[in-house]
């Protein structure tokens, strides 16, 4: 302490001064933005979804209150504490629901196993106590006697003479005329259920066979319209094809006029110029001159060098005769 003090004193004595490095200014933005806790601009939010905006009707509701109303504390701690139970019964029937299990079949019943990693032992023994109890024996209960209701009223009798309650001969035509009639009803409804049956089943095979006979000839109809559709398919392929071999024919004659239009100045050139190098020639002058001529040459040739050879021996006959002529006149000429 005594060691800084004059440090301070001298550095207060001098006078501070602090400078920092200069750095350029932000720009300013046209609207504030929201700066959050830690000092960083959040940015803009909407104001559905801040908490701390009430919206709707606050009149009905327990947890917003007026600015100027306050509640007493007992009504404050008697609502958490309501509030503390119904959490306490939402938790308590949860588990309840988790850890209920289905009610036991008919005989069987629940028995506690222990699901943990490590079986633990149970040494608590439940105090059990046996008690008895002595009842009277079982005695036989006697038949219950059958109902006879009470009797009210006065017993009355009447007398019914023989033939007063029912004559058969009498009563018994209704009884026929019902049964008969109903009998050649139920027959006649029969029969005409019969009759109705057999026209139903006649109706079904008329019904059949005009069925039968449009459905031949909706087939006959399908085939020959079938037929006619691939008639008329192979007309349009032919007409294609004609059409596909005029236009191939066209553009040949095309070609073949275009070539020959540009191959008609040419001809001539090339021909002259095939026939100028001896590309065109006549079989029987190039065998003259190939075969013949030589031939001849070579014979002419040997016939010139053979009288050559002749008239050189003619001179050469000539020449000695004329020598030996000399001679001898020479000879003659000579005196003795």
């Amino acid at each position: 302490m005594t060691e800084v003090i004059p440090q301070k004193t001298e550095e207060l004595k001098e006078g501070f001064s602090y400078s920092s490095r200069p750095r350029p200014l932000q720009a300013r933005r046209k609207y504030r933005n929201e700066v959050g806790g830690n000092g960083q601009e959040t940015g803009y939010r909407n104001l559905m979804f801040d908490r701390r905006i009430v919206r709707g009707n606050t009149y009905a509701r327990e947890d917003v209150l007026p600015v100027t109303a306050q509640e007493h504390p007992v009504d404050l701690q008697r609502k958490a504490e309501k509030r503390r139970a119904r959490e306490a019964r939402k938790r308590q029937s949860e588990l309840e629901q988790r850890s209920k299990s289905p009610p036991p079949v008919d005989g069987r019943r629940h028995q506690p196993v222990q699901t943990e990693l490590y079986l633990e032992e149970i040494t608590d023994n439940i105090e059990e106590s046996e008690v008895t109890c002595q009842t009277d024996a079982w005695m036989d209960r006697p038949v219950t006697p059958l109902f006879v209701p009470a009797k009210t009223g006065a017993d009355v009798e009447t007398q019914i003479m023989p033939g007063d309650l029912f004559n058969f001969d009498q009563e018994v035509k209704p009884i026929l005329e019902v049964i008969v009639g109903k009998t050649m009803e139920q027959s006649m409804l029969e029969v005409m259920e019969e009759e109705e049956l057999e026209n139903l089943r006649e109706q079904q095979r008329k019904f059949q066979e005009t069925r039968k006979r449009e459905q031949c000839a909706t087939q006959r109809l399908e085939e020959q319209e079938l037929r006619l559709t691939q008639e008329r398919e192979r007309r349009i392929a032919q007409q294609r094809e004609v059409r596909k071999k005029e236009k191939e024919t066209a553009e040949k004659i095309a070609a073949r006029a275009y070539v020959q239009d540009y191959l008609m100045d040419m001809i001539p050139a090339v021909f002259g110029k095939l026939k100028d190098s001896g590309f065109f020639f006549d079989p029987i002058a190039r065998d003259i001159e190939i075969n013949f001529m030589p031939n001849l040459l070579a014979k002419v040739k040997s016939k010139c060098n053979e009288a050559d050879v002749a008239r050189l021996m003619l001179d050469e006959l000539i020449r000695s005769v004329v020598v030996e002529r000399l001679e001898a006149y020479k000879s003659l000429s000579q005196p003795e």
